[in-house]
């Protein structure tokens, strides 16, 4: 009888050595995909803020035309606008800089390009006048976000940087 417990004590420390074996197989495995899984999401991270990067340096040319009045109001919010919502790595811009955000949806619905060259005089000058209008009841407003808008490319970048 004592032949018999050898026997099935060998198997057990066999099939026990194999299961370890396999187990550890498997652990090695799985660390070997959450280390590749990281790497993935690092290089996904790095293309993100590459872009946000390259956004946030025409924001700062915008921003930039905008204060020194070489762009006026309505273009330079209108590209703003587009060019923050296409941020990946930042969000609720538009409850930060709201005056920016207002004019743009204000004005986006406005004839541009060639539809504006298609309108005649009485509706251009009509469109305008509106443009123009919301530009001086924004001013002031817009040129206070600008600044924020101005330490936030700063702050973000330098973020991005590290």
């Amino acid at each position: 009888m004592n032949e018999y417990w050898l026997i099935a004590l060998v198997l057990a420390v066999i099939i026990i050595a194999s299961l370890a074996f396999y187990a550890g197989k498997l652990l090695k495995q799985l660390s070997a995909q959450k280390q590749a899984r990281q790497q993935v999401e690092l290089a996904r991270q790095q293309a993100l803020a590459k872009h946000d990067k390259n956004i946030l340096a025409s924001v700062k040319i915008i921003v930039r035309a905008m204060q020194e009045e070489q762009c006026d109001f309505s273009e330079g919010c209108w590209r703003l606008s587009v060019l923050l919502d296409s941020l990946k790595l930042s969000s609720e811009l538009a409850q930060q800089f709201p005056s920016i955000f207002t004019l743009y949806n204000e004005i986006k619905h406005l004839s541009i390009l060639d539809d504006r060259k298609k309108l005649d005089k009485k509706q251009r000058m009509k469109q305008d006048y509106q443009r123009m209008t919301l530009e001086a009841k924004l001013h002031s407003e817009i040129v206070s976000d600008l600044d924020l808008l101005q330490h936030y490319i700063i702050e973000r970048v330098t973020i991005l940087n590290t």
